[in-house]
């Protein structure tokens, strides 16, 4: 089978496009999610043209053989992973930016371009991509749409879902659909591109995408507020979006974060708070929104209240938050990164129960969060070589997600389901709803050959 696909594969693409060394394929079989299981794929194709992705997958539906897309393998819940004798699918070579319209403020781009690329190349216009994912520099635009990724400044601009107009898709037996729309409003039939976006390579390739733009914001400017317990810079964000502030970006970085980021950049933050939350506006007079939120964070008992002076400063808080989840792999060199997003009245509850349940482990659990929409990330930092610490690292991780269940949230805010969470995804939306999206799926895929295994 193996060597018959091989030959098939190779009859539509390039042959520098098919790979099959075990010691090149490996570095393909899995993203960066710990705990979950990955295969031994049969062959890596590195597609350059939707044509040469539409032979893929005829191929695959005449030998039946899974596929697994992929991106730049940066997500973290195994949707990625291949499973054995699968062919990856990496789109990573298709990452041309074909259009940019600054009329219609839309981009037209291939999956394989890196988000941050896509950033600097609208800037030109000035215009502006929004989702900014903390992996932004080297994540691709195609596995954001696969994960419905978020960013640093969804509270105000939102997620990847928002942005995308329409699609470009090959279906599992190689046929090219088109969803969605170029224009600014569109209401045409059921609207498939939502449908795809957060799929996770589940139902179709996405091989090209329009995306929507923004005028370029003015610059933004920082604020850093400390607390000396998380529920007070809770109190904080409540304060603030109850009051009707906008701010582009809301963040909070827990002790045990902070402390890791120092450690890892020695970037001076201060390790005596309990809880730093960094809030920015690009208004037009930014530093009066600092200085009115700034009030609502001393009034909430901040015990600091710190302006950035300039760009520069705002820049050095950011790259700190961004360089989170990095610094607190480096505690222990494995992460468990938990995705639960909560009410935002409730964000308070979700972090002092993480913290109960980090003591009753016996682990160290860091949280950073995009505060301003309620999305947590508990990092459960252990020791892979030790089995029992790695127990209870997966314990505490469940425990984490039910209580985002418990307090009326959802297990993924921005990561996906992948491996990690498809047992968590069934008790979250129960057994109808894991029938009708077995039925989408089915729809789409009746032979089961994209990303088997993931979601459900």
């Amino acid at each position: 089978m193996s060597r018959n696909l091989v030959a098939l594969l190779q009859e539509g693409l390039p042959a520098e496009a098919v790979l099959t060394d075990p010691d090149v394929t490996s570095a393909y079989s899995h993203d960066m999610a710990s705990f979950c299981e990955a295969g031994v794929p049969a062959a890596v194709v590195l597609p350059r043209t939707v044509e040469q992705v539409q032979h893929v997958m005829r191929t695959a539906t005449e030998l039946r053989v899974p596929v697994v897309p992929q991106g730049a393998r940066t997500g973290l819940s195994g949707a990625a992973n291949a499973s054995d004798g699968c062919i990856v699918l990496s789109l990573v070579k298709m990452d041309r930016i074909l259009e940019i319209s600054p009329v219609d403020r839309t981009a037209v781009v291939e999956p394989g371009v890196v988000n941050a690329t896509l950033s600097r190349a609208v800037a030109e216009y000035g215009l502006h991509y929004p989702p900014d994912p903390s992996s932004w520099e080297t994540c691709t635009i195609g596995g954001n749409i696969g994960t419905a990724s978020g960013g640093l400044c969804c509270v105000k601009y939102g997620v990847t879902a928002e942005y995308v107009l329409g699609l470009d898709v090959v279906l599992a037996d190689g046929r090219l659909m088109s969803t969605g729309r170029r224009t600014a409003k569109g209401v045409a039939g059921y609207d498939l591109t939502r449908l795809f976006v957060g799929s996770e390579g589940s139902l179709g390739i996405v091989v090209r995408a329009v995306l929507a733009l923004k005028p370029q914001p003015p610059q933004q400017l920082v604020l850093a507020a400390e607390f000396g317990s998380s529920r007070a810079a809770c109190d904080a964000i409540c304060a603030i979006m109850e009051g009707g502030h906008v701010p582009s970006l809301l963040e909070l970085m827990d002790r045990t974060t902070v402390k890791a980021v120092n450690d890892l950049a020695h970037m001076g933050l201060p390790e005596t708070t309990e809880a730093l939350l960094l809030a920015a506006f690009d208004t037009p007079d930014p530093a009066a929104d600092l200085a009115a939120v700034g009030a609502l964070c001393e009034a909430a008992d901040a015990t600091q209240v710190v302006p950035a002076e300039d760009a520069a400063e705002s820049e050095l808080l950011l790259q700190a938050r961004r360089l989170a989840l990095t610094a607190l792999e480096a505690v222990k060199g494995t992460t468990m990164i938990d995705d639960v997003c909560v009410p935002r009245s409730k964000l308070a509850e979700m972090l002092d129960g993480v913290e109960r349940i980090g003591e009753k482990y016996g682990l160290t659990i860091g949280v950073c969060a995009h505060a301003g929409d309620g999305n947590t990330h508990p990092t459960v930092c252990f020791d892979a070589a030790d089995p029992d610490e790695g127990r209870r690292a997966r314990e505490s991780f469940d425990e984490i997600m039910a209580l985002g269940l418990e307090l009326g949230g959802t297990i993924t805010g921005e990561h996906g389901v992948g491996v990690l969470k498809k047992e968590w995804l069934a008790r979250e939306i129960g057994p109808v709803g894991v029938e009708m999206q077995r039925a989408v799926k089915a729809a789409f895929d009746p032979h089961s050959l994209l990303n088997p295994g993931k979601l459900f």
